[in-house]
């Protein structure tokens, strides 16, 4: 007989970022479903469900019902960090965990909080690393009015920085505003060597189709002279993009490999990293039926896990994953890879940054 074991699910299946849940949301149930049928499992997994339709107030009250009218001790699920930081109390007051699956602005480490996706030393610093020697340092840097862009965008200024750029721009628009023709206005004017794309859901597919109108105008705004960087951007969001993207780059862990793909292939990272995410989860519970929050650390000490990615490590100390880092040029409904690294550690807090190993020394410039 297997062991039941009832897990939380919290995804907006609806809302200006339905796209991306959609997505996490698939590649858990995948995972739930593979982990139950496999016959070597000595567990069954039941999810206990639950929607908050894109409203960030009912994300913590829903949670609260997951873990209150069930015995669910681990819940997937948050897209935003907005969401995410709004569950953590209720799992500190529960002794639960969140097994978050999206990428995120980094700076944080919660025992209560597995981080299945990448942080900035596994997105942003190796993007900009690459960008700045092929198209110059400076850049415009877009964010959605919450915790993601405006702590994205600080990282992102202190990196060009340091590559001797300039933040020619910094914007930011609500969550689900779609009126960006004063980004497109100041971007023109100010002619950067590319933009930094934090918005997110129906904001950044208004913004792609703007400044694609913008490129048609003037030949500087070409994807392969000034292009768009996004750090959250996989194949999910891509149909409701088109030709606008065409060229763009974005970074994850993972972007599809159409020649190789079968049914059973993730089709982006989120719905990649949903999937690992449970399957961690049941290895950790295959082995202790009974592994809550606290037992997480001592589960990931030593241990590998067999994910989409490819076999990974979770630190112990800061629960984020060891993952690999691809760079991804849209192409059609898909992304061709310029650059991938197989694997690198998590560094939340850029402990480890060195700039000169990042974007090389700086020249020292002669003045009178």
């Amino acid at each position: 007989m297997k062991s039941r074991i009832e897990i939380g699910v919290l995804y907006s299946r609806s809302g200006s970022y339905g796209l991306v849940a959609n997505a996490c949301h698939a590649g858990t149930m995948h995972a739930i479903s593979d982990i139950n049928a496999d016959p070597t499992r000595g567990i069954e997994l039941v999810a206990i469900e639950r929607d908050p339709g894109g409203n960030i107030d009912r994300y913590a009250p829903l949670c609260e019902e997951i873990l209150r009218q069930s015995k669910a001790r681990h819940v997937v699920g948050a897209v935003t960090s907005w969401s995410r930081k709004e569950v953590i109390p209720v799992l500190e007051k529960a002794g639960a965990a969140l097994w978050y699956a999206c990428p995120y602005e980094g700076f944080e480490a919660n025992e209560h909080v597995v981080y299945m996706h990448a942080c900035p030393n596994q997105h942003l610093v190796p993007l900009l690393a690459h960008v700045v020697p092929r198209f110059g340092a400076d850049g415009f840097l877009l964010g959605s009015n919450y915790i993601w862009g405006w702590e994205t965008n600080r990282v992102a200024r202190d990196l060009i920085a340091d590559a001797g750029g300039k933040a020619l721009g910094e914007r930011y628009l609500p969550i689900g505003e779609t009126d960006v023709s004063r980004l497109i206005d100041e971007i023109r004017v100010t002619k950067p060597s590319f933009v930094l794309n934090n918005l997110i859901g129906t904001s950044s597919y208004a913004f792609f189709a703007a400044y694609s109108e913008l490129a048609r105008t003037d030949p500087h705004f070409g994807s392969e002279r000034c292009p768009i960087l996004s750090c959250n951007l996989t194949e999910a969001e891509l149909p409701a993009i088109g030709e606008a993207g065409r060229g763009h780059l974005s970074v994850g862990p993972y972007f599809r490999d159409g020649s190789s793909a079968t049914s059973d292939t993730p089709a982006s990272s989120f719905e990649a990293s949903a999937y690992a995410s449970v399957m961690v989860l049941a290895k950790v519970l295959s082995a202790n039926p009974g592994a809550g929050f606290a037992e997480l650390s001592t589960a990931f000490a030593g241990a590998s896990f067999a994910t989409p990615f490819g076999n990974i490590a979770v630190d112990p100390r800061t629960q984020h994953a060891t993952l690999p880092v691809e760079i991804g040029r849209i192409s059609g409904l898909g992304f061709e890879r310029v650059s991938h690294i197989e694997r690198v550690a998590p560094d939340p807090y850029l402990s480890r940054y060195d700039r000169t190993k990042t974007f090389g020394r700086q020249r020292l410039k002669v003045v009178s």
